[in-house]
């Protein structure tokens, strides 16, 4: 069956069912049941525990709980911010997590005996996007989730790419600034540094602790001081008008636009989707990339330009996208093909 014989008839046999999705975060768990169609039909939200070795096992507590009362579950998929392998049962590195080289899927496996499949947080928000959201109408998708990291995932002719080792889609730790800004992951000048959501947060703060009184609207939404103000405030002011907000977010977008021309040049999507939290914020965001990505894409006087959308199932995403993949294990290509 091919993706556009799926989307086209989500219900039958082969696809139809009830799978559980999970988004696996540095503070919660959040697990739903969904069904083909990519609606959740119940939710449990529990908090991540400290202690890495007792994660599989809150994640198995999570799933057995949201699938009370539903027939036919039918397996679970599992999104994980870190890296996890072509198997797509081991979370090699995960530092939010606190975790390297656990196998999180025979875990939850054998506590639950349902299938499951454990894959990128990214790449399951990307899948989301594509099957039930932003990339509808296309084949050719790249997401970027600019959150608290820069990530992202890649579907080039209908399939998730992951590459032969799994790790396909980090976007954000390509070296955009050699010698730049310090990276958890070991590295100087990773685009996550420059174009997340945490780094659109630091970003206002340094620029308020500059100028104070350019940045007093936005400051006084806060505590007043540069270190109490989040991007939550940088948002409220610009959807006012705030001349500092606004500045804020053109120079998130800026970064943001270079990253979405970078890898556009590589992978010639149709489609460029921005989610995590700086694509919550729609067009305050998406305007001043867009025009950043047209203006630094190679070529461009030569070449179509992709469209760029901001995500549309939100904070869904990569639970509903982990559920699809637990349903479509047999239909996508992982890893061989997927390259």
């Amino acid at each position: 069956m091919s993706l556009r014989e799926y989307r086209g008839q989500a219900s039958t046999e082969r696809t139809g069912g009830l799978t559980v999705g999970v988004d696996l975060g540095g503070t919660k768990i959040a697990a739903g049941t969904v069904d083909p169609g990519g609606a959740v039909v119940s939710r449990v939200r529990i908090p991540t525990p400290r202690d890495p070795d007792r994660i599989a096992g809150a994640i198995a507590e999570a799933v057995q709980r949201v699938r009370q009362g539903w027939d036919g579950v039918r397996a679970v998929g599992i999104g994980a911010a870190g890296y996890v392998d072509a198997a797509r049962s081991t979370v090699r590195f995960a530092p939010d997590l606190g975790r390297q080289d656990k196998a999180i899927r025979d875990i939850v496996q054998e506590a639950t005996r349902l299938p499951v499949v454990v894959e990128n947080d990214a790449n399951a928000a990307a899948w989301g996007e594509f099957i039930h959201g932003a990339g509808a109408g296309h084949e050719d998708m790249l997401m970027v989730t600019a959150g608290t990291g820069f990530g992202g995932g890649i579907i080039s002719r209908g399939r998730l790419l992951r590459g032969p080792f799994g790790m396909a889609g980090e976007i954000g730790h390509y070296r955009a600034v050699p010698d730049g800004l310090p990276c958890p992951c070991g590295q100087h000048g990773c685009m996550e540094q420059y174009a997340s959501g945490a780094a659109h947060t630091r970003r206002a703060r340094e620029l308020a602790a500059a100028d104070p009184a350019y940045a007093a609207t936005v400051l006084a939404l806060g505590d007043g001081t540069p270190s109490g103000l989040h991007g939550r405030h940088v948002t409220e002011a610009a959807r006012r008008g705030d001349p500092f907000a606004l500045d804020v977010f053109a120079r998130s977008g800026r970064w943001l636009g270079q990253a979405l021309a970078d890898l556009a040049s590589i992978l010639d999507p149709s489609v460029l989707v921005i989610g995590g939290g700086l694509g919550d914020t729609g067009e305050l965001i998406r305007r001043p990339a867009e025009v950043a990505y047209r203006r630094a894409l190679g070529g461009g006087a030569y070449r179509a330009y992709a469209e760029v959308r901001t995500a549309t199932v939100g904070q869904d995403a990569g639970l509903v996208g982990a559920a699809n993949l637990a349903r479509l294990h047999e239909l996508i290509s992982f890893p061989a093909a997927g390259r």
